[in-house]
Formats: structure tokens, C-alpha cells, sequence
């Protein structure tokens, strides 16, 4: 059975609906293959359709995976919905109500006008998506790579009296170069605005003995990269280097935690319990990491309230940081892959 038809029988058997509505794009384009913009798709036991207007029609035809029908609203979305229910027959068709605007929901509901019921059934492609296949894995690996490099290279262009603005120019060029795009807005914080974990970018000048907190990622053929590293002009301050080496050390202990069928609140934990003996726990404030494929933010949240299980598969960062306000911050961002064993840094 291909990946298609595999993850379309997986939502229908676990939502209990006759079809399902899929209107997150991001979600339909990990289910076709085509990245998909206004644009719904409706699951349904034998036939698969892909919901768009004329503007997208002849690019949608040329793309998309073989074994889909293209559908062409022209009244509506709504009633195109409606429509091809009441062709299969539907009686309960399922949606996922995180990934709907309540206007839209509202429009849909009344376009069933009580003929058509729906069904909240969340997370389903979520959780498929939270386990990557090999060829997800490259994808990501190749954006790691190019996010490796432009640390190489910022590295290398780096000096005192340059703004954080300045180096955002730089990176932005750079990345340009290379044919990709940020994941995310990068996060440029030098001395005391590195003590702000989603600091905003200024026109402070970047200075010797502090520390520069550098939090990026690049995005290739859809898939995501975000990494943090912390940069160092000058000697380093020992107090910054033993703070930096804390953190450091918990990300290490919290990656030794990480195998299938350990809690991920553990591997959170692990690290907390790290900076707790070495009282600087208190200044870690957000949880250890998070999922990353197509969307940078995606399951599983690694978090001390996350009680489910590691699986093979998955992919997530892991990033210990501290903030002491006024004065600096440190975080230190890498991704894993979950293995058989145990599991891989992917971006040493």
C-alpha cells in the first residue's frame, strides 16, 4: 500500500467518519505531495479530492500525485463540500477544528444545511506526521547542513561594532546565495538582550566578552532546520564560559536520556534536574524543545508535561537555555532523531 493510501485509511479508521476534511495546507501538502494553497481535501473510503479555484487548476493538474481528483469550485468551497457529500453519501464527515477559522466553520455547517454532520476529530495527521520517513529525514538533513554552514560562515564575518541588524543583512544575503529561505525570523541577541529568549533584532552594537545568542533556521523543499548557537568576540568572560558549559552539559544528559519508549517528559526532566544541582534551573523558563519537519513548531512538544512516549522516528530539538535578566542569556539548540536504539544528533 503506498504512503497515500496508507495515512488516508489511517484517518478514516481513527476518526470513525464516512469522509474527512483536511483544510490545514500544511497538512494537505504532506498527504499529496504538492504544497497546497487555498486548497481544502476531502478524504472519502475510494476516492480522494483535491478542492481549489481556477487560479491553481492547471498547476494542481501537472503535480499532483495520480489517484486524486482535482475538483474547480466556482460558487463556493462550501457548497463544493456539499456537493460531493452528497454524491458519496456522506452522513458524518469529520474536520479537524484547530485547523478551521470559526467564519469558515460557521459558512460549512450552514452549507450542510442538517444533511451533512460534523464530526471534531483533531490531531490524527499530526500524529503521522510526527513520525518522519527516511526521505523526510534528508530533507531536514539537507536544511541542517546549509544552517551549518551559515554559522561557518557567520563565524567568519563577525566583529565588534556591528549591529545585530547588520549581521541579519549579512545572513539574509547568504542564504539567498545558496537558493533557500529562513525557516523563521532569526533571533539576534548580543549581550543583555541574549537574557530575552524571542529577543527582536536591534540596532545595539555587538561588543567583545559577551555573548551573541544566534537562533536560526533555513527551510528547504518545505522541510525545516532550527539550530542556536552562541557566539563569543574576544576572551570570554569565565562566569559566561562556566554558564555556558552548564548548558551544555544538560543538553548532553538530556540527549544520553533519549530512546523509543522513554517518556519525553524524562528526557525535559533530565536536563532541569542537571541545572537544578547547579542552581541556575529557576532561569530556564520554556520547555526543552519541540517537533520540526514541515512546520518549525510541530509534535511532540519535549516537555515535562508531555507524558507520551519517544517513538523511532521522531525528529525534535533539543535546546536547555538560561536567562539572567538584565544581564545575559545562553541556549544551545540541536536536533535528534529518534533511532531503534537510541538516538542521532543530526546536527553536530
Amino acid at each position: 500500500m503506498n504512503s497515500l493510501k496508507k495515512n488516508t485509511r489511517f484517518i478514516l479508521d481513527k476518526s470513525d467518519v464516512d469522509a474527512f476534511l483536511v483544510t490545514k495546507s500544511v497538512n494537505i501538502a504532506y498527504l499529496t505531495g504538492f504544497p497546497s494553497e487555498d486548497a481544502w481535501f476531502l478524504i472519502s473510503p475510494k476516492r480522494l479530492f483535491y478542492i481549489t479555484d481556477a487560479r491553481y487548476t492547471l498547476e494542481v493538474k501537472k503535480n499532483l500525485k495520480s489517484g486524486i481528483e482535482i475538483v474547480e469550485y466556482s460558487k463556493s468551497m462550501f457548497s463544493t463540500v456539499l456537493d460531493l457529500a452528497l454524491q458519496l453519501k456522506i452522513k458524518r464527515l469529520g474536520f479537524d477544528e484547530k485547523h478551521i477559522s470559526v467564519s469558515s466553520f460557521q459558512k460549512l455547517r450552514k452549507a450542510m444545511k442538517r444533511k451533512v454532520k460534523l464530526v471534531s476529530v483533531g490531531g490524527l495527521i499530526e500524529q503521522l506526521r510526527m513520525i518522519k520517513t527516511g526521505q523526510e529525514v534528508r530533507k531536514i538533513d539537507k536544511a541542517i547542513v546549509l544552517n551549518l554552514k551559515c554559522y561557518q560562515y557567520l563565524k567568519r564575518i563577525i566583529r565588534p561594532g556591528m549591529t545585530e541588524q547588520e549581521i541579519l543583512v549579512k545572513l539574509e544575503r547568504y542564504v539567498k546565495r545558496h537558493n533557500a529561505e529562513f525557516s523563521f525570523r532569526p533571533i539576534i541577541a548580543s549581550g543583555p538582550n541574549s537574557c530575552f529568549p524571542h529577543a527582536r533584532i536591534t540596532t545595539r552594537k555587538v561588543r567583545r566578552g559577551e555573548p551573541i545568542v544566534i537562533d536560526m533556521g533555513i527551510d528547504i523543499d518545505g522541510y525545516k532546520s532550527d539550530l542556536t548557537r552562541v557566539f563569543f568576540l574576544g576572551k570570554i568572560p569565565q562566569s559566561i564560559g562556566d554558564v555556558y558549559r552548564l548548558v551544555r552539559e544538560a543538553q548532553r544528559v538530556a540527549i544520553q536520556k533519549i530512546k523509543p519508549g522513554v517518556l519525553i517528559s524524562e528526557v525535559d526532566q533530565q536536563a532541569r534536574n542537571f541545572l537544578k544541582e547547579n542552581k541556575i534551573d529557576k532561569f530556564f523558563v520554556h520547555s526543552l524543545g519541540h517537533g520540526i519537519g514541515l512546520e518549525v513548531h510541530e509534535v511532540p512538544v519535549i516537555s515535562l508535561k508531555n507524558s507520551s512516549k519517544l517513538q523511532e522516528g521522531m525528529v525534535f530539538t533539543v535546546e536547555p537555555g538560561v536567562y539572567f535578566p538584565g544581564q545575559f542569556g545562553i541556549r544551545v539548540e540541536d536536533m535528534v532523531l529518534v533511532t531503534s536504539r537510541g538516538c542521532k544528533v543530526l546536527s553536530k
